[in-house]
């Protein structure tokens, strides 16, 4: 007898295709729009957790003033670090791998009749151990040209393309500001950041190099710290604190004049501001999924007017209540699942498309699919109930008369 209701509700539905579409497109958007969210805000997570990864694991950003949102910002009035700080972070904490210095400035780089403004790092090899940033053509800087600040550059990916194309750049002499600069060696590629910065946009030079040639400060702004595997970077952020307050005697009772920041904490608060935000768009599509439901009761109550004469027909020859209201039950109910089951191929459509405008990865999830087509399912029995009840309730010979 299941076999044959589900049968009876197809050609039920199937007898107006166009409105059988109609009244499910609530839930066909619906579905489709929770499951694109979703897919969009798994896909952003993935995307800045990656990042922080090829930052580097385990790697600290210590800056001076209290401001927690960037290296400069708010920390005029602080004093700055200096590369003593820089080695004194080396030696006297064990559980610090390396540290290295680190300023910038936007300068126009210039090779022949190429120019492109791109942002000239000054740094230490060390900065490319703290971020596991590689070498893929050339090599880093040697301790002398360190010590000495000899105008040498590392190039980013993009800066090699923008100047070079396809020419070779290592040993040509490239301008940068007032400077020029012999290269050394080319980067690897990492790509676009979560904040939608290219990271390969940088020229590396030496940090005296920076300090005496561009910036005419030895003064360091920001400097990368990395962890050692094994150690807690929690305990290493209270003993950096402690050795930073005493190298810049700040009393008791008086605040940092430093930030510390842990990009494994930035990491969890963007993605956690991510998955806020995804929540909250699936939560107002979701909301589309209560219209269809409404419009699917609607129509049923239409239907079940229309076909009163089929059933009392049907209760004449000897069909009992609850058959006919399992039959409109589940009329609204392969309703709603064909519904679903179309939201969730559109879902993934426009899912995956925009993934690839917003550059992120594309992650499905599972659960998620799984769980908008049973809520749609839910939606056409919670909403096809009290239609089907009342086709139930009709009186046979009433309903023989309409």
């Amino acid at each position: 007898m299941f076999l044959e209701t589900v049968r009876l509700a197809l050609q039920a539905i199937l007898r107006n295709p166009t409105r059988s579409f109609l009244t499910v497109l609530g839930v066909v958007i619906g579905v489709a729009a929770v499951i694109a969210m979703v897919t969009l805000g798994r896909g952003s997570t993935v995307q800045v957790t990656s990042d922080v990864e090829k930052l580097g694991a385990n790697l600290l950003m210590l800056s001076p003033g209290q401001s927690r949102f960037g290296p400069s910002a708010g920390s005029g009035s602080a004093r700055a670090f200096s590369e003593r700080d820089v080695q004194t972070i080396v030696d006297q904490l064990a559980s610090v791998e390396t540290a290295a210095p680190m300023g910038s400035s936007s300068l126009v780089a210039v090779f022949g009749n190429e120019n492109y403004r791109t942002s000239v790092s000054g740094t230490t090899n060390q900065y490319l151990l703290a971020t596991d940033w590689n070498i893929a053509q050339g090599r880093s800087f040697t301790e002398a040209e360190q010590q000495a600040g000899k105008p040498v550059c590392i190039l980013g990916k993009t800066v090699r393309d923008e100047l070079f194309g396809m020419t070779d750049p290592l040993g040509e002499k490239l301008r940068l500001g007032p400077i020029s600069c012999t290269v050394t060696g080319v980067l690897e590629a990492k790509g676009a950041s979560s904040f939608g910065t290219d990271q390969d946009d940088i020229v590396m030079i030496p940090f005296r190099t920076f300090a005496r040639r561009i910036a005419g400060t030895s003064d360091v702004r920001l400097i990368y710290v990395s962890v050692r595997d094994g150690f807690s970077t929690t305990r290493t952020i209270d003993d950096l604190t402690a050795l930073l307050r005493e190298t810049r005697r700040i009393g008791r009772g008086e605040e940092d004049d430093f930030a510390i920041r842990d990009m494994e904490q930035l990491a969890s608060m963007l993605t956690g501001i991510t998955d806020v935000l995804t929540g909250l768009l699936s939560a107002v599509a979701a909301v589309s999924l209560l219209v269809g439901g409404i419009g699917i009761m609607n129509i049923m109550l239409v239907s079940v007017t229309e076909r009163t004469r089929e059933i009392g027909i049907r209760m004449a020859v000897g069909a009992q209540a609850r058959q006919v209201l399992m039959q409109f039950l589940v009329e609204a109910v392969v309703l709603s699942g064909l519904g679903g089951i179309m939201g969730i191929l559109l879902g993934l459509a426009f899912g995956a498309v925009g993934t690839r405008m917003l550059n992120v990865p594309f992650v499905i999830d599972i659960q998620i699919v799984l769980l908008a087509f049973v809520f749609s399912a839910l939606v056409g029995v919670i909403f096809g109930y009290f239609p089907a009840r009342r086709a139930a309730q009709l009186d046979p010979i009433e309903a023989l008369r309409h």
